[in-house]
């Protein structure tokens, strides 16, 4: 099949020929439908983020299971599946107590070391092995995932469109609901107007938050996050935390950095009100550091949180997710920014770094 490598050291990724084995016990082989192109993977081909390498690149996705190992009983070849890149192992604390998205499994072996829950890949090209990344590996023709990171859905839902639910979606609309607990009545502040951050915004609007304020520094952006359902929308970079403070003089309630930089992680401590919580979304390079005045959060009352995959119980949450999307509650189309075929998958990550687009999908 083809698939798009990266072999590390600054190398720009490609499109090569890749051999893919077949699914062991507990694994299903999916022909993928469309790959989205996320800032998760742009840290990677940055070298932002330590993975093993060469890689096949890709962790959000959709298509249809076209195999299944030994021991599969609940998905079988014709599904319509979603991918998720945080693959969980039902046996260990975490999922036992019902945080899939804390599995030890897949943060400690799926994530960090690019191979299935077996401690072994699926990938080669030319004999050589080839890493997985985050168990997926979507920006390919075809992947082998363990059974529990591909979520079945509904067979009439758009199978291109619903591979943002696999991880922007499900990341910032679960935030909203898993993560923060948004009440209805409350303030919100979103830094970061992109796909995960315009997912924010939608489960604020879903949640029944009486004020969004969408920040981001493309009024583009801005625009559209107010089609979604902010009712406010802000310039962000430097002053954005006093512009918020002009329109909004108690802060917000919640504020969800949906960018991950240092600076804009201050900024959603330093917007909140009194009882407040931030909530980092956006992850950033490794090693980074952010400050706050423990005094301050003390005395208000307020939280840090941080939110890996939106919280989510995959199989519970996926499902609804594209439920909501088929029932037109949750809008994602506007989120796309364009499909492009595998081989262009180093430009988009380009395009992608430039800050304009959105959500851009590869579709084999």
């Amino acid at each position: 099949m083809k698939a798009v490598v990266y072999r590390g050291g600054g190398a720009r990724a490609g499109l090569v020929d890749v051999d893919l084995a077949p699914p062991r016990a507990g694994e299903v082989e999916v022909e993928i439908a469309a790959a989205g192109v996320c800032h998760s993977d742009l840290h990677v081909v940055r070298g932002e983020w330590a993975v093993p390498t060469p890689v096949v690149l890709g962790h959000e996705g959709s298509g249809v299971v076209s195999a299944v190992g030994e021991g599969v009983a609940d998905l079988a070849p014709g599904d319509h599946v979603v991918l998720s890149w945080v693959p969980n192992c039902g046996e260990c604390r975490p999922c036992l107590a019902g945080r899939p998205a804390q599995c030890v499994v897949a943060a400690t072996v799926t994530a960090p070391k690019g191979v299935l829950f077996d401690g072994t890949s699926r990938l080669s090209a030319g004999g050589e092995q080839l890493y997985h990344y985050l168990a997926v590996s979507s920006f390919a023709e075809r992947v082998v995932v363990p059974a529990s990171g591909a979520i079945k859905v509904r067979d009439d839902a758009p199978l291109d469109t619903i591979a943002l639910v696999g991880c922007a979606v499900a990341t910032g609309v679960g935030s909203v609901r898993n993560t923060a607990a948004v009440e209805a009545g409350a303030t919100v502040a979103v830094i970061g107007c992109g796909g995960v951050g315009l997912s924010c915004v939608q489960g604020a609007r879903l949640a029944g938050a009486e004020r969004i304020v969408a920040i981001d520094l493309v009024q583009s952006k801005l625009d559209l996050a107010l089609g979604l359902g902010a009712t406010d929308a802000l310039a962000g970079g430097a002053g954005a935390v006093e512009r918020l403070r002009e329109l909004m003089p108690e802060g917000v309630d919640y504020a969800f950095d949906a960018i991950g930089r240092i600076e804009t992680t201050e900024q959603a401590i330093e917007m909140l009100a009194l009882g407040g919580a931030a909530v980092v979304v956006g992850l950033p390079p490794t090693g980074s550091r952010a400050s706050f005045d423990p005094l301050v959060l003390a005395e208000a009352d307020q939280r840090i949180l941080g939110s890996n995959y939106g919280s989510v119980v995959a199989h519970r949450d996926v499902p609804a997710l594209v439920d909501a999307y088929m029932d037109g509650e949750l809008r994602l189309d506007p989120l796309v920014s364009g499909r492009r075929p595998l081989a262009e998958a180093p430009q988009a990550l380009e395009d992608l770094a430039g800050g304009e687009v959105l959500r851009q999908l590869l579709v084999p």
